[in-house]
This record gives C-alpha cells, sequence and structure tokens, in this order.
C-alpha cells in the first residue's frame, strides 16, 4: 500500500510538470532526500524513479523550461573542476570497487547542484526549492522525533524510515542538517509566500524546531551537540536583546537535563576527554595518518583511500577493584577506519587541489551571503524584505554544516551541494537588481552633493547609532 502511495505521488507531480517543468525539478529534490524507494517493500524498489526524476528536470529545463536569468558562475565552475577532478583520481584509486561505489553518487549530486542554479530563475522558484528541502528533510525528523519522544533512541540504535545507517539517514549526518535548516525554516514564519505567515505555520515551525533540536539528544550524537552550540552562537548575531537570549537557552538546558538518559552524559563527556573514547581517539589518529599520507600523495588516492590506513595508539583502560581504580595504558592496532572528518576525507581522496577547491566553493558561499545580508540588510518594501533573512539563514546554513563536518565524512552530502545551489540561484537572481539599486543610490547622491566617502560615512554612523539605541521593548 505505501509503494501504491509513493508512485501516485510522484506519477501526478509528473503529469503537472507538463505544464510547470520545474515541479520536476522538486520532485527529484523530494527523491534524493527521502529516497522512498528505499522506504518502500516491493514495487518501488524496483522502479528507477531517481533516474526518471533526474532526467524529468534536466530534460524540461532544456526543452520546456525559459532559460532568462540562467548564467554560468564562479562557485559552479569550480563544483565543475571538483566534478572533473575527482573522476581524474577514480582512474588511479587505490581501492577501484569501493571508489567506484562512491563515485556513483557523488557524481550525480555534484551534477545536479552545478545544474541547479539554472532553474531557480526567480523569487517564486528560490522559495519553493528552500520549502521543498524543509519539508523533505522535515519529514524525517518528525518521524524520528515521535520515535524519541516515545522511548526510541540511542547512539546506533535508533531507526528511521529504512534500516540501514548511510546517507541523509545516518544518525550524525540528519542531526547536522536538522540543526543546518533550522533558520531556513524560521524564515517561513516571516517572509514566505507559498504559506503565508499564520499561526499555523509558526506552530508547525516551531514543532520542527524541537523535533531538530531532538536529533542529537535521540541519537547521542556529539556533532549535534557541537552544530546546536554553533547555532546558538551564530544567533546572537541577530538578537538585540542578547543576555535574555542566553539566559533563555540555558533556562532551557537546564530545564532538559532530567529528561536525558544517562548514556546521553557517558557519550557527551567524552567531547572533553577525547583519549579516552576508543572513536575520538581513532579519529585523531586517522588524522594524523591522512597528513602524512597527503605528503605522500599529494593528489590523493580516489574515493575510500582511508581503506589503506593502519596504525597504533594508546588507549587508557579503567579497571575497578572494590573502591579502586586503576588506570593501565594499552596499544591498540587498527586499520581501515574511516576519515571521520570532510577535511581529511577531501584531503586523503583527492589531494590538496581538492581540498582547495572543496574549500574554496564553501567559503565564498558564506562571503557571498555575508554581501547580501550587508547589503539588503534594512530594505522594507515587500519584495525586498525577504532577501537579506534568507542570506543569513543559508549563511548559517554552511557554517554549520562546516562545524559538523568537521567531524563527519560528508564533504559531498547531496543536501548541503543543493545548499550551494540554492546559495548560487539566490546571488544570480539579485545580480540585476542589485545594479540597479546601485545605479540608482548614485543618483541620488550626485543629486544631493554627497560623495561615495560622505555617503560611507553616514551609513556608518546610521548603523551605529541603530546599535547604540535601546531596544524597542
Amino acid at each position: 500500500m505505501l509503494d501504491l502511495v509513493f508512485i501516485a505521488f510522484i506519477a501526478f507531480v509528473l503529469m503537472l510538470g507538463l505544464r510547470r517543468p520545474f515541479l520536476w525539478v522538486l520532485l527529484y529534490v523530494y527523491i534524493d532526500i527521502l529516497a522512498p524507494q528505499r522506504i518502500g517493500y516491493s514495487i518501488i524498489t524496483e522502479l528507477q524513479i531517481s533516474l526518471v526524476a533526474f532526467a524529468a528536470a534536466f530534460g524540461g529545463w532544456l526543452l520546456l523550461d525559459r532559460k532568462e536569468g540562467s548564467s554560468f558562475t564562479l562557485r559552479q565552475f569550480l563544483m565543475l573542476a571538483l566534478l572533473v577532478y575527482c573522476w581524474w583520481t577514480l582512474q588511479s584509486a587505490e581501492f577501484p570497487e569501493s571508489a567506484a561505489t562512491k563515485w556513483d553518487w557523488v557524481w550525480k549530486a555534484l551534477l545536479f547542484a552545478i545544474f541547479l542554479p539554472l532553474t531557480i530563475t526567480t523569487r517564486a522558484r528560490i522559495e519553493a526549492l528552500a520549502l521543498t528541502l524543509t519539508l523533505s528533510i522535515a519529514t524525517i525528523v518528525i518521524g524520528t522525533g515521535l520515535k524519541i519522544v516515545l522511548g526510541g533512541g540511542g547512539y546506533g540504535n535508533l531507526k528511521f524510515f529504512v534500516q540501514d545507517n548511510s546517507g541523509i539517514y545516518e544518525s550524525s549526518t540528519l542531526a547536522t542538517v536538522a540543526i543546518a535548516l533550522i533558520p531556513m525554516a524560521a524564515w517561513f514564519t516571516r517572509y514566505g509566500t507559498i504559506f503565508r505567515p499564520h499561526w499555523m505555520v509558526s506552530t508547525f515551525v516551531l514543532g520542527l524546531v524541537f523535533a531538530s533540536l531532538l536529533i542529537p539528544v535521540g541519537t547521542e550524537a556529539r556533532t549535534g551537540l557541537l552544530c546546536i552550540a554553533a547555532l546558538g552562537i551564530l544567533l546572537l548575531r541577530y538578537t538585540k536583546k542578547r543576555l535574555a537570549f542566553v539566559a533563555a537557552a540555558g533556562a532551557l538546558g537546564l530545564t532538559a537535563l532530567p529528561f536525558l538518559p544517562p548514556s546521553y552524559y557517558e557519550r557527551m563527556a567524552t567531547i572533553t576527554e577525547p583519549g579516552g573514547d576508543e572513536s575520538a581517539s581513532t579519529r585523531l589518529a586517522v588524522w594524523s595518518w591522512t597528513i602524512d599520507y597527503a605528503s605522500r600523495n599529494p593528489t590523493g588516492g580516489g574515493f575510500d583511500s582511508y581503506r589503506a590506513n593502519s596504525f597504533t595508539y594508546v588507549m587508557p583502560v579503567k579497571e575497578e577493584s572494590g573502591n579502586t581504580v586503576t588506570v593501565q595504558y594499552r596499544d591498540v592496532v587498527d586499520e581501515g577506519r574511516a576519515f571521520h572528518s570532510s577535511i581529511f576525507e577531501v584531503l586523503g581522496e583527492q589531494g590538496y587541489p581538492g581540498l582547495i577547491m572543496w574549500l574554496m566553493l564553501h567559503g565564498l558561499g558564506v562571503i557571498q551571503m555575508e554581501r547580501i545580508y550587508r547589503r539588503w540588510k534594512g530594505a522594507s518594501g515587500e519584495d525586498e524584505a525577504w532577501i537579506s533573512p534568507m542570506a543569513a539563514a543559508l549563511q548559517m546554513a554552511s557554517l554549520i554544516y562546516l562545524v559538523g563536518a568537521l567531524f563527519q565524512g560528508i564533504a559531498y552530502q547531496p543536501v548541503m551541494l543543493m545548499i550551494i545551489g540554492l546559495q548560487i540561484g539566490l546571488n544570480s537572481y539579485l545580480k540585476p537588481f542589485e545594479s540597479e539599486r546601485l545605479a540608482k543610490n548614485a543618483k541620488r547622491r550626485v543629486q544631493e552633493g554627497v560623495s561615495p566617502s560622505q555617503h560611507r560615512a553616514k551609513r556608518r554612523h546610521e548603523v551605529a547609532k541603530a546599535r547604540s539605541d535601546p531596544a524597542p521593548t
């Protein structure tokens, strides 16, 4: 029955796309994130629905969609260069079979992220893509949150819609993505046009935020806790009453403490004592090995090159005898352990050239969103007020992802590559308006007899005054 529901929904959207081809792009986003073919039991598992949706998305844009506003940007070129470079390293990969398995989904994720900005050329499409991303993740997050509330959970024990622990359904990955998309979900409570701001929208988003914050608790993912901390720090920038915000966050955290299981405390305690946890000790050893490996293979060893690692590290072992606790140190030999960090993942697989491209790709996104946020901050018109908050939400998504990526091998996570595509689309969409806006401002300054330096000084004074004025109660 579940298979038929999925198939009927997909077929319905495919038919709607005959009049609105962009719906096929959104359909692929939905399928790629939720993976209904992995959730179903019979018919749908045999169908190539992802391939059908991608072919429809690309073919619809190529044959039926208008190309107005489409452009190829520097960040798209970086993704294309990274895609080609990954293919090049694949040819000499140390482990060809496992490398080919990873390449099978990485090239699709990169190619779709390159293609995506070409399709989002209007505000409606930007919002529709953001909404599809948010709701697709929300489907998993809300279902997982309900399981946690009803007593499920535990590291490696919490099962989502599927029975494997990979992709977006991997616990630490889901925790990172869920926290990263909280600012975007909040954006819809004030600026949405598909679902207008309403108490029902606000209530749904509030429930989604609560469920998202539950994910790191239910999965006991340490990375999720770091992402929550990163979100709190980033939100301070946009909060007028910072002391009240910090106090409220602290009170909320203290209120939640009695409801957390002992296993959660034990696992979180290893953040401050990595040497006492086998998983954390392994990561440090793998990272050290990767640096040495990259010095010998500066262009990388291809996908899954971590399988070549072998190392020995010292692990403290506590032994209790009555009231006496003794600590002994023993050597642990390990091999073939995953990178557990996107930085070292790219460094080990694509070497220094790949790492430079990957860092530039994300760094430019943070800078672009900052520029858009500053340039459109304070815009009050309905057609402009949404821009700065959207840029801020996308920037926070990138920064939170990067925090999570420091401790997970999610360098090519499809959801975050779609976020990059959304950032590029927003930047490309705004370029004509920014040029027009700058021309109008320059013309007005000339009429008023104000030089550019005087205008900048006046603007700085206004911003400083606004910050020093007490916030309205």
